[in-house]
Parts: structure tokens; sequence; C-alpha cells
């Protein structure tokens, strides 16, 4: 967009950063990753597919996820965060639409890890480009908008995917397909939309620019070194996020279908329901997080996922189920916005995107070895209780992690 159109916008261009990268996300990890909850049951169904075997389609996708991380840094550096998320959505969205067509179990699993490598390649930069275009006051709350779009396509997935499975013997098929195009559809918007850095469409930071105006003074070029200790300390964080939540989202419809009698259209609706309350954890937490600390909003969200884990991992009463799910759907993606403006603190913008990278790396491994695990468990013991159970004390140790976390240096400053 042309210099002299951004400067006729009602508001600062890396709003629109935002809505762009909303759709990205929604797009990117939304419909590409956590709609396979809504998609597992009808593909195990028609495949004759085991916990274990479902457990390594999820597993799969983010097997494809630690090799896009690897590759994302260097890619980004020659082609750019705007180039590489549509390019990167473009391949999750081809190899979803392949999906359905085929029915062998290794040629799925082979084509989600494609999926998990793209998701990578346009997760990262969505997210890392955000500390470039806000200020520390915004950060958290661009960032947690930024990730709803996870929180808008669970609703989606959650009422699209049952429609679409009354409308042809295909069932899950037509899904894959529809979502793959709604993702290849989203890759043109943000190759319209996004740019890489505020000063290509001569600008600041959103929230820089008034406090420049009020006389206070402003860093572009904040490098901030960070030790290794804190870069695996926020990757133990996000380990176990990685692990546990996508467990739990991987799982809890097969559990509700499985362990509790739900057809697929009431698990459906309900998981809808964690999307509508999903809807508002990046916002919140993302505005508690810059209002209050990081470090507080870490610890808030942790506790309540460890009642939510809990819940479900001692498979009370239907109504019990229902507070779960309510309890994960509010936290459900504040962790993400966190951590990601935590790597702006921590690093400053020019670095972010490197820290940002390294402890999504080790987020990603817990999202390899979660899942698995989960339906290794689930196999052995022929429920999900006993994985819920381990996430909850994971969660319950993150807490802890969460509040040894060291103020960010110039937290107070800027």
């Amino acid at each position: 967009m042309p210099l002299s159109r951004t400067r006729t916008l009602p508001f600062h261009y890396g709003w629109l950063i935002v809505a762009a990268g909303s759709l990205g996300i929604f797009a990117c990890i939304g419909l590409a990753r956590f709609a396979l909850g809504m998609l597992l049951p009808a593909m195990g169904q028609d495949l004759h597919l085991s916990y274990a075997q479902m457990g390594a389609i999820s597993t799969a996708n983010f097997l494809g996820y630690l090799a896009g991380i690897l590759a994302t840094a260097r890619l980004a550096r020659r082609f750019g965060a705007r180039a590489l998320t549509a390019a990167a959505l473009l391949l999750s969205g081809l190899s979803m639409v392949a999906i359905g067509g085929v029915s062998n179990l290794t040629a799925i699993i082979g084509l989600y890890i494609l999926t998990g490598v793209g998701s990578a390649m346009a997760n990262i930069p969505i997210m890392a480009v955000l500390s470039s275009w806000f200020s520390r006051q915004l950060r958290g709350k661009a960032a947690g908008f930024v990730v709803s779009g996870n929180g808008a396509a669970i609703v989606f997935a959650g009422l699209a995917v049952p429609w679409l499975n009354g409308l042809t013997r295909h069932t899950w098929r037509l899904s894959w397909v529809v979502l793959g195009t709604l993702v290849l559809l989203i890759a043109v918007v943000c190759l319209l939309v996004l740019r890489n850095r505020p000063q290509d469409l001569g600008l600041r930071p959103a929230g820089q620019a008034e406090r420049a105006a009020a006389g206070q003074p402003h860093q572009l070029n904040d490098n901030r070194s960070v030790p290794l200790r804190l870069i695996l300390h926020c990757g133990a964080i996000y380990f176990v996020f990685g692990f546990t939540f996508v467990s739990y989202a991987t799982f809890i419809v097969t559990t509700m279908v499985q362990q509790y009698g739900f057809s697929q259209q009431a698990a459906g609706s309900f998981w809808s329901w964690v999307g509508f309350f999903s809807l508002f954890s990046g916002p919140l937490f993302g505005m508690l997080a810059d209002r209050t600390s990081r470090r507080f909003s870490l610890m808030v969200v942790f506790s309540v996922q460890t009642l939510a884990y809990l819940l479900a991992g001692l498979h009370l009463s239907e109504p019990f189920l229902y507070l779960s799910i309510g309890c994960f759907g509010i936290v459900a993606w504040s962790i993400p916005s966190i951590m990601a403006a935590l790597a702006g603190d921590y690093a400053g913008p020019d670095k972010a995107f490197a820290l940002f990278s390294a402890i999504t790396f080790i987020f990603a491994t817990g999202q390899v070895a979660g899942p698995f695990l989960a339906g290794i468990i689930a196999e052995r013991t022929g429920a999900f209780s006993a994985s819920y159970l381990l996430a909850a004390g994971l969660t319950a140790a993150a807490v802890a992690l969460a509040m040894l976390l060291p103020q960010p240096v110039g937290a107070r400053r800027d």
C-alpha cells in the first residue's frame, strides 16, 4: 500500500497487520491443525484407525512443524515475513486438499507433515513481526487479537465439518478439500496486506508514535542479549503448553464421542463453544499481560488449564466435562500471545524473531510428544483419562516456572 494511503487511514496500519495475521493464524493453525480434532472420529471410523494411528497422524503434523521451524529463520531473512507467510500457506492449503483424495495412512501422514511445515513457516513470521509493528505496551494486545483467529477457526470447523459430513458419503474428504481451499484464499490476502516492517511504509511502530509526540524517547534498534538459560526457561514453559494443550485439543472430541456417548454433531457443537470462548482468550490475557506482567498472566493461565485437565481426567459427570471445556476455551490461545510479547520484551524488536523461533522449536517438541504419548496411553488403558491427569501435573509445574521468570530488561522503562 502506498505511503500516502497509509496516512489517510483512521488507525495505524499495524492493526491491518493484526487483521491479516489473525486470518493467517485462522488458516495455518486453526484450520490446518486444530480442525483435525473434528475430522479424526470420521477418519478413524472410515479407515479403521487405532488410537495410536490417530495419534500418529497428529504427531506427523508436528514433525513437519519442527522441520519448518528449522528453516523459517533463514528463509525469513532471505525472503521476508510477508512472502514466506504467503508461500507457507500455499503449501499447507495444497497438502490439505490432497489429503482429501487419499486413503493410505502413509500418504496421509506424509501430506500432513507438509501441512505442518507450512504451518510453522506461516505462524512464526506472523507472530514475530508484531514486535516490529507494536511497542511493548501494545504487543500483548496485538498478539492476543492475532491468535484469536484460532478460536474463530474452531467455531467454524465445529459447525462446518458436521454439516459437510452430511452432504456426501465421502464425509471427512470433502471437509479436507474445503478447509484447504480456504487456506489457499487466505494466502492471497496475507500476500496483499502483510508488510515486513513499519519503516517499509514510512511509519513508526504503533504506540511509539504517541510516545514520541509526548516527548518520550523511543528505541528503533533495541538489541538485547538473551542468555541461554533464559531461552531454555521460556522454552520449558512453552513446551508444557505444546505437550498438554495439543493432546487435549486432539482427543477431546474423540473422548466425548467414544467415552461419553455424544453424537458427532453434539461433540462438534461443544467444540464450537471451545472456539467461542477462546475468541476472548488471546485479547483478554494479552491485555492482562500488558497491564500487569507476563509472569502473572502466565501463572493465571496455567492454573486454569490445570483445572480443565483435572476435570477431564477424573472422568466425572457431564457437567464437569462442560466446565473442563469452558476452562480450556477461556484460556486457549492466551499463552502464544503472551510468549510472543515476552520474546519482544526480552530480545527487543530486531531479535524477537530469533528468540521466538527458538522457543517455538522447543514448544513444537511438546506438540510432537503430547498427542503421540496420549494415543499410546489411551491404547493401553482404553481411555484418555490418564493423559489428561498427566497434563494437569505438567501445567501445575508450569505455574512455578512462570513465577520464576525474571523481569525483562527495560520493562519499566519502555
